[in-house]
């Protein structure tokens, strides 16, 4: 039992068939097939319930499961610790994010990597969602910050704690800010500056009306600007704007919304760098505190 035998036997399990997992990990399925059963056959016990479809853990599976983790998070963290003592860790993270309060998680894990690892730098480019993917499976950004749904065939996660909820941008006097919170009927006949890719995210709410859209926008601080000078009001992320003090601008929640959930993905099976692994760390902690 080697580590390239757990690191195939939890391919296995993530990918639910044996097919799926040989082609996923670039070698041939009699091979994968082959070392599961001597696997097997090394620990004297059956660690698959092979069915039609999907392949279902053992007890003795799920056990195996369990360590397996443990073996592979302790050899990267050993090899990372050992790589830490011989070089001064260095090299480049590259995230790519919408603007959301989330991205206060991968700043603060940011802040933390850089007190130990001065070298590390990071690299921040701002997008929609389009914008994000295409980078990311380009391979010209490490991790991308997004609140849709993304191929979990293709990408792993970390899911972030819900920050941010939706709202209506809009000058101070404008009637609506006398209210708490905007409701969705308020926003028929609004000229609506929209996200990019946000046209869609009340579409199927109850009560939810049909919106006229006038601007499409990829960073809120240009939508503000258009809102301050009278093209419409902007549906944004309510913390993103500040509204305090002089500025002539103010916000209000809107109501029967969804939740956004963001996430920050990265490819399956890519080889990180020491930098991009020990980024990836912190932000686990950051999210677990």
């Amino acid at each position: 039992m080697d580590i390239r035998s757990m690191q195939y036997f939890l391919a296995v399990v993530r990918e639910g068939t044996i097919s799926a997992a040989a082609k996923a990990l670039h070698v041939a399925q009699p091979s994968l097939s082959r070392q599961m059963k001597e696997l097997e056959d090394e620990l004297g016990a059956t660690l698959f319930v092979r069915g039609n479809r999907r392949i279902a853990l053992t007890e003795e599976g799920r056990v195996l499961r369990r360590r397996a983790e443990e073996m592979l998070r302790l050899m990267q963290m050993t090899e990372d610790e050992i790589s830490q003592v011989k070089h001064r860790i260095s090299g480049s993270v590259r995230i790519g994010a919408g603007e959301s309060w989330s991205f206060h998680y991968l700043s603060r894990a940011a802040a933390d990597l850089a007190r130990e690892h001065p070298g590390v730098r990071f690299h921040v480019t701002s997008g929609d969602t389009q914008d994000l993917m295409d980078e990311l499976g380009n391979g010209l950004i490490d991790f991308a910050v997004i609140f849709t749904d993304f191929d979990r065939a293709l990408y792993q996660s970390i899911e972030l704690p819900a920050e941010d909820r939706f709202g209506l941008l809009m000058p101070k006097e404008c009637p609506l800010s006398r209210k708490e919170e905007v409701r969705l009927s308020d926003l028929e006949g609004l000229p609506l500056i929209v996200p990019r890719a946000g046209e869609s995210y009340f579409a199927g709410a109850d009560a939810a009306p049909a919106l006229n859209v006038v601007a499409t926008y990829n960073l809120v601080y240009n939508a503000s600007l258009l809102v301050e000078d009278g093209l419409g009001y902007a549906i944004c992320f309510s913390k993103l704007v500040n509204t305090t003090g002089d500025s002539r601008l103010c916000v209000r929640p809107i109501a029967a919304q969804k939740d956004n959930v963001g996430y920050l993905i990265w490819k399956k099976y890519q080889a990180h760098s020491p930098a991009v692994s020990l980024f990836l760390n912190c932000v686990r902690d950051t999210v677990s505190r």
